[in-house]
């Protein structure tokens, strides 16, 4: 176990929230916390168990992909000292480590933090990390820059009550243009920039918002809520849509707990008349975002390089190269195979970056960097330096370069490889379809379930691990999806399950269908006007022979990359404990939300506050009710079966019981965070508190278990 090393570059936030981390580890290895309470501890600090038993996947949260070169070079260090030595970027443009100790996540933490990175509420049921258009402040077509935007939505939401303990996760994206390319209409919350020009020709700034998309095993495309929202409203809107989320959400049947179910039950008109009852509550009804510096290079030349005269660079120039919107300067883009990097490519690729680039580095959706600011005098060496790297490759997001997650390599939930097929199908197209690193129309992504890890529902042509029974034997298997993607006109298409093949045989679909495209297409028919022409049967009828397993070899009851026999299992990889009181430990949690709550009343800190105390009422109320065997699902819900189960208790007065508790918690609404309403509703908070601990105490002791009143009362009671 490494001690983590606070500096003094760690915010005081950051600090208390990793000694936390370390005090919680050791309460949990001594079997004094519940796994299922640890559990969600732990994923809302970025540590994810992984399918090897004993170590964890760290998620580090890039908001937006941004990563300086001095953070890239922390984030190698890391891997090398608690990791593999590998440094994986996401479809959500995050990096992740794996193979870290439970008990080093805390002094890794703290390493990561003294570099200014964080990861906070990279996983676990918050908001996530916000990605944005990797391309943003260089994109030709774009608006206007939604860098500050993206960063401002980040800091906004991090460590904010509002979304410490939602039913599920939360996704948020900031697209650079109407091309999407940071997929909005996948997200809970998609923004895509716009500009009006008023009466005056005053420049107004805005965007779309969709609402409600998502993947996984029921994806759903978002639905547009405001074709021009004015920028200083975002975020306060997504401030409210996320307490709408936090108050109606399913929280009891975790299939169904997305914002997206959400939407589909109560209807877009319902949602945003919710979002109208939470706006009196908001901390802020207006929020100006404030622009970002630009982060150009010095003026200083480095010595000329000779123009390479073969062809890989002259491709190179065409699919990993663009002129920025600030002419004369060029982007250059890097393919990276899996979105796995080592630790030594990374620090030579940030001395690369030092050298002929802007401080500035972007993670793309499609796990590759994207490099800005480099002199066009300047292309011919840092294409010989990422070349002797193995990083010039060309065809950077191209139909070559395919989109996928660890599969079970790694994660949990996977149910076949991911890493194995993606290599043998990029090592097909590159041998049969060479000039494919010129198509940008066709998309590929792979995930190794259904949960869309690698986004494989909003690709052109999209795989997702399975499995395919034959006889007494299970062989791994692909489930193919096609027809996905962004469209280029407003809207985003979901894909659609056609077939599932062994996935041995995934190679033999891929050209398929890819001879198919290239010999029937009209001239210019981008692959899914194409399948739609076609229809989905004709692509059914066209891979199912792939599909015939009357002739099944015995290499096919193996995975890519594995010897042994295939069998569908999902990892464990999660440590046991000892079985605990759910209600008493409830109780401690309601007691960790008042105290944050009196930490911001004392500084002055109104909503949230406010919001801390809103957390207490539900924490203390979710405990009482687990102490009658009550499920709670939705707030409201809760709300509810607390006042026909304890309303008697807690207020006593002649008819009050009816509705006594919904009409305290949620006066949150009708109220302006102000001090004399957080000085109210935070002594309200804190006297239901006790008054629960106090109905909690008759219980134990009416059911002879004084020993459990440790937990809550302290060792005296």
């Amino acid at each position: 176990m490494k001690e983590p090393v606070l500096t003094e570059n760690i915010n005081p936030r950051a600090k208390r929230d990793i000694l936390e981390l370390k005090n919680r580890i050791a309460a949990f290895t001594s079997g004094g916390e519940p796994e299922e309470a640890f559990r969600r501890y732990r994923l809302t600090r970025g540590v994810y168990g992984q399918r090897q038993p004993g170590v964890q996947m760290v998620r580090i949260k890039l908001p937006h992909g941004r990563i300086t070169t001095d953070q890239l070079i922390r984030i190698a260090h890391c891997s090398d000292k608690y990791a593999t030595g590998n440094l994986h970027a996401t479809t959500r443009q995050d990096i992740q480590l794996h193979f870290v100790k439970l008990v080093d996540t805390p002094a890794l933490w703290a390493e990561l933090e003294d570099a200014k990175i964080t990861i906070k509420e990279a996983c676990g049921n918050t908001v996530r990390n916000v990605t944005g258009s990797s391309k943003a402040g260089i994109d030709p077509d774009e608006p206007f820059d939604v860098t500050p935007y993206a960063q401002a939505i980040f800091e906004y939401f991090l460590r904010n009550p509002i979304c410490q303990d939602m039913g599920r996760k939360f996704k948020i994206t900031v697209s650079s243009s109407e091309k999407d390319d940071a997929y909005a209409f996948i997200h809970d919350v998609g923004l895509i920039p716009r500009v009006k020009t008023d009466e005056n020709g005053k420049e107004i700034r805005g965007f779309k918002v969709v609402l409600g998309g998502g993947l996984g095993a029921q994806p759903f495309a978002a639905q547009l809520s405001h074709e021009f929202l004015e920028e200083q409203y975002a975020i306060p809107l997504i401030e409210a849509v996320i307490r709408v989320f936090d108050r109606y959400g399913e929280r009891t049947k975790r299939h169904k707990a997305r914002m997206k179910y959400l939407l589909n039950d109560i209807g877009l008109e319902g949602l945003l008349e919710r979002v109208k009852e939470e706006w009196p509550a908001l901390k802020n009804k207006e929020y100006w975002v404030q622009p970002v510096p630009l982060n150009i290079p010095s003026g200083e030349g480095n010595a000329a390089v000779e123009d390479p005269s073969d062809e890989e660079y002259t491709a190179w120039l065409k699919t990993n190269v663009f002129e920025q919107k600030q002419k004369g300067w060029y982007s250059a883009q890097v393919r990276v195979l899996l979105g796995d990097m080592s630790s030594d490519t990374a620090r030579a690729f940030a001395a690369i970056v030092k050298q002929y680039a802007a401080d500035d580095i972007r993670v793309a959706i499609n796990q590759g960097y994207r490099l800005r600011y480099i002199k066009g005098s300047d292309l011919p060496a840092i294409y010989k330096a990422l070349k002797s790297l193995g990083l010039a490759d060309p065809g950077f997001d191209s139909t070559a370069d395919i989109t996928t997650c660890p599969g079970t390599d790694t994660c949990n939930l996977a149910i076949s490889s991911s890493y194995g097929i993606t290599r043998e199908l990029e090592k097909m197209m590159k041998e049969k379809f060479p000039d494919l690193i010129y198509n940008n129309d066709i998309k590929i992504k792979i995930s190794g379930c259904m949960n869309a890890c690698g986004q494989h529902s909003a690709a052109n042509i999209g795989f997702h691990g399975s499995s395919i029974k034959n006889g007494k034997l299970v062989l791994p298997a692909v489930q193919i999806l096609l027809g996905g993607g962004y469209t280029g006109n407003g809207e985003g298409l979901l894909a659609d399950k056609v077939i599932k093949v062994p996935t041995k045989r995934g190679p033999l679909a891929l050209e398929l269908l890819l001879t198919d495209y290239e010999e029937n297409a009209l001239e210019g028919e981008y692959f899914n006007d194409y399948y739609t022409r076609q229809t989905k049967n004709y692509f059914y009828q066209l891979l199912k022979p792939v599909a015939d397993l009357s002739s099944v070899d015995d290499n096919e009851y193996r995975d890519w990359d594995h010897d042994e026999l295939f069998k569908t299992e999902i990892g464990i990889g999660e440590c046991a404990s000892v079985v605990l009181d759910l209600v008493a430990t409830t109780l401690v949690e309601a007691e960790e939300k008042a105290s944050l709550a009196k930490e911001n009343f004392e500084i002055n800190n109104w909503a949230d506050a406010i919001y801390h105390a809103y957390n207490t009422f539900i924490t203390a109320a979710k405990g009482m009710l687990l102490s009658q065997g009550v499920n709670v699902n939705t707030q409201h819900g809760l709300a509810k079966d607390f006042d026909q189960h304890f309303g008697k208790d807690f207020y006593p007065v002649e008819g009050e019981e009816q509705n006594g508790f919904r009409i305290q918690l949620f006066s949150i609404n009708q109220n302006e965070p102000s001090e004399e309403f957080a000085t109210r509703y935070l002594a309200e908070a804190l006297n239901f508190l006790e008054k629960t601990k106090e109905v909690r105490r008759r219980q134990l002791e009416e059911n002879g278990e004084p020993l459990l009143q440790e937990l809550v009362f302290g060792q005296d009671s």
